[in-house]
């Protein structure tokens, strides 16, 4: 197109005062503008309010005449921009930012930005905040309404940070602004939005090292218990960006790991029990990775046809031949691959791969110490046998 036709306009709670002359321009010269109520008030236009629930199509539907969109601060940042890029060609459009909600919060508090996590919890579960919950930690959560704020605090005091030092920005650069101080434990009024909270973590959060404590998953025993996982995470070397496969995925807790360790991953978990698969679903949910954790209740050599195509591949138990040979055919150049057994036909079936394709054969042996009458002795596991190879 010779020139955009959508302008998405940043807008704060102080109005038309706080935006540039070409964001004036853009919403003088617009045949239609869209926004919230609150966008729409702020600016004092009349314009086409948001549906319910939010939708681009009739953004989409006006394509070739002066459109506005009107988003709060940084459209690019948990805002309108970023939903309307994934339908407009490069040219369709130009942003006039205004300073996010957290860049106003920072200011206001005097924090770093490049130290503070930011989050968007307006439309996501406070789930979000377990990964990032840790001692001195700062985070400015950004939410979809006053009650949100208990919501918020009840979360952090049932992870343990309930002592954290919690401030509440209402309105924030604007008239009807209010800034409330209190503990997360403590805190408690009413707010209105919009609203955010600024967090300083006081409390203890998950280890970082791979190998969390079985007991943070739900199970029902059949979990890659934790010293092996920590050593099959080593294996499956996570990196960020990527596609797991975890095939016959129990509890979860391999791939959930994997999250953890390998931002902007995805992993699709396979799991032919139907309960065993709705609980691994909700450990992952209770890790705030629901969002990148994907589940498919089936059988593995049923299922991984209809997987996209994996950077690294699990396989906890259950392998045969058949699923070996599926999988084989179906693993890119490069793809990494890492097979656990503890039967003596799983085990037979990974020598013949090593022996064939190379890779790393490992045998683990774990015993710990248990009550044995009034003093202690060793229990041993199951052996575990390893076999990982790059494709």
């Amino acid at each position: 197109m010779d020139k955009p036709w959508v302008t998405i306009i940043g807008l704060n709670e102080d109005g038309l005062a706080g935006l540039s002359l070409a964001s004036r321009q853009a919403i003088e010269q617009a045949e239609i503008i869209f926004g919230a109520p609150r966008h729409l008030a702020l600016a004092g236009v009349s314009g086409r309010e948001w549906g319910v629930p939010f939708s681009v199509e009739p953004v989409l539907a006006e394509r070739g005449r002066r459109v506005v969109v009107l988003a709060s601060g940084d459209p690019f940042w948990y805002g309108a921009g970023g939903s309307l890029m994934g339908h407009l060609a490069q040219g369709e459009w130009v942003s006039h930012p205004a300073p996010s909600t957290f860049a106003l919060v920072t200011n206001r508090l005097g924090w770093r930005m490049e130290e503070v996590i930011c989050l968007g919890l307006h439309a996501a579960p406070m789930a979000r905040l377990r990964p990032v919950l840790a001692r001195g930690q700062r985070v400015i959560c950004l939410l979809r309404d006053g009650a949100a704020v208990g919501e918020v605090c009840a979360y952090l005091a049932a992870q343990g940070f309930g002592a954290s030092a919690v401030t509440v920005l209402e309105a924030l650069g604007g008239a009807q602004e209010r800034i409330t101080n209190g503990i997360a434990q403590d805190l408690s009024g009413r707010f209105d939005a919009p609203v955010a909270v600024a967090i300083e973590c006081v409390g203890q959060g998950m280890p970082r090292a791979s190998g969390l404590p079985d007991d943070l998953f739900a199970h029902d025993g059949q979990i890659t218990k934790r010293p092996i996982r920590a050593l099959t995470l080593s294996a499956l070397a996570p990196r960020g960006g990527e596609v797991l496969w975890d095939l016959g995925a129990g509890s979860g807790s391999v791939s959930i790991e994997f999250l953890l360790a390998a931002p902007a991953s995805i992993a699709h978990a396979v799991e032919a029990d139907a309960t065993r698969a709705e609980r691994a679903l909700g450990n992952a949910e209770s890790f705030g990775l629901g969002h990148r954790w994907h589940l498919h209740q089936g059988k593995a050599l049923d299922v991984i046809g209809q997987l996209p195509v994996p950077d690294v591949v699990f396989v906890g138990g259950g392998a045969d031949a058949a699923l070996f040979a599926a999988l084989w055919a179906r693993l890119p150049q490069g793809a990494r691959l890492v097979m656990n057994a503890v039967t003596l036909e799983s085990e037979a079936l990974l020598y013949a791969c090593h022996a064939k394709h190379g890779g790393d054969l490992w045998r683990f042996d774990v015993a710990q110490a248990t009550p044995l009458g009034a003093k202690q002795g060793w229990q041993a596991s199951r052996p575990v046998v390893q076999w990982s190879v790059t494709r």
